[in-house]
């Protein structure tokens, strides 16, 4: 019984790693995430009390949730199965494109990232940069909207401080959910627009299995109340002008609503403008086809350079240098009052009636 005995050190680090993990997988960790899970509670009973639209269950729902409604949603099957035939493949292959299409468009939101860190972030950038102001806002006619319906922001693109400034400006009254294109999909970026219930979007794609899984979950989240917000133009403005609006993203929302037994969606136009956009250099550069392209060093040189720049800008200076922004929130337009006007059902319609009537819509 007093015998001893003898092992080598490395298999002596590794049990004792090994002991550390499973004291940390079994004891601590279940205890933070606890910890955590009251925190987020917590925020969002308190801001649900002064929120105009609550968050949706829809929005707190896990992230790995979200992606298995997604690949198993019966439309997205049935695209599985038509892509499989056509490209002559293994089902089990398409499946996994599916599972990890869907991993890449499903947020997971975090209540208390978005309205603790992310709110803090959108108001002092966006007052760091601009005199922020609201041109036109008539709180009579959006307080008036329901709060059971999904609510749409449809804005222009001038600036991709768009995202900063509605963000702030409609913290109190709703969490929004952009779509995000690809420049975001970079580490610890991603991560954080994901957190605050952003979604990616591949806009060029035109893999039709791709355009299925995303509108299945536009169509979903629209369904399920959750409050929105579209650049109607598709991608940012390279000279000011607004772009032809594409009218794809609200056709997802829109294909399958039926007026009788779905809630209503009401789409509030925003119009955002600026004395001078952050990215000016690069959008008139943008514009020229002679210019050079520049290194990634290049870039992201010249962006640190910037923003240390402007952050040692004396007060008066800031103001001088980027001047006002406006946002401008217009009166708030009920596709269900829209489609009992016209005794329509959109999801009755061929794909070209339907579109006209889309069009009608966001004129």
């Amino acid at each position: 019984m007093d015998s001893s005995i003898t092992v080598p050190f490395w298999l002596f680090l590794l049990l004792s790693i090994t002991a550390l993990l499973l004291v940390l997988d079994r004891v601590l960790l279940p205890g933070f995430r606890w910890y955590l899970r009251r925190r987020v509670n917590r925020v969002i009973e308190e801001v649900n009390t002064r929120l105009d639209i609550e968050t949706r269950p829809f929005q707190l729902t896990r992230k790995q949730a979200l992606v298995d409604q997604l690949v198993f949603d019966d439309k997205v099957v049935a695209a599985m199965k038509d892509y499989a035939v056509e490209n002559n493949m293994p089902k089990e292959v398409v499946q996994a494109k599916v599972f990890r299409y869907a991993n890449e468009i499903a947020p997971s939101f975090n209540a208390y990232v978005y309205f603790r860190f992310g709110y803090w972030l959108a108001k002092s950038l966006g007052r760091l940069l601009y005199r922020v102001r609201v041109g036109f806002h008539d709180d009579g006619e959006l307080s008036r909207i329901d709060p059971d319906a999904s609510v749409v922001f449809v804005m222009n693109h001038r600036s991709n401080m768009d995202y900063v400034l509605v963000s702030f400006l409609a913290a109190e009254k709703t969490a929004l959910s952009y779509a995000v294109g690809e420049w975001a999909r970079i580490w610890p970026l991603q991560t954080l627009i994901k957190s605050m219930g952003a979604f990616f979007v591949r806009r060029n794609s035109r893999n039709a299995l791709y355009r299925r899984v995303l509108e299945r979950y536009v169509n979903l989240a629209t369904r399920a109340g959750v409050c929105q917000a579209v650049f109607l133009e598709g991608g940012l403005t390279r000279d000011g002008r607004l772009r032809a609006p594409k009218q794809g993203f609200l056709d997802y929302m829109l294909r399958d609503y039926h007026r009788e037994h779905d809630r209503d969606v009401v789409f509030v136009p925003v119009g955002i403008n600026y004395d001078r956009v952050v990215e000016d250099l690069s959008l008139v550069r943008r514009l020229d086809p002679a210019a050079a392209r520049r290194s990634t060093w290049f870039v992201i040189k010249t962006s640190v350079r910037f923003a240390f720049k402007t952050l040692l800008m004396s007060r008066k200076k800031r103001w001088l240098r980027f001047g006002y922004a406006s946002v401008n929130f217009g009166h708030p337009l009920s596709v269900l009052q829209f489609c009992q006007d016209r005794g329509i059902d959109l999801s009755a319609l061929d794909q070209d009636a339907r579109f006209e009537n889309i069009r009608q819509l966001s004129q």
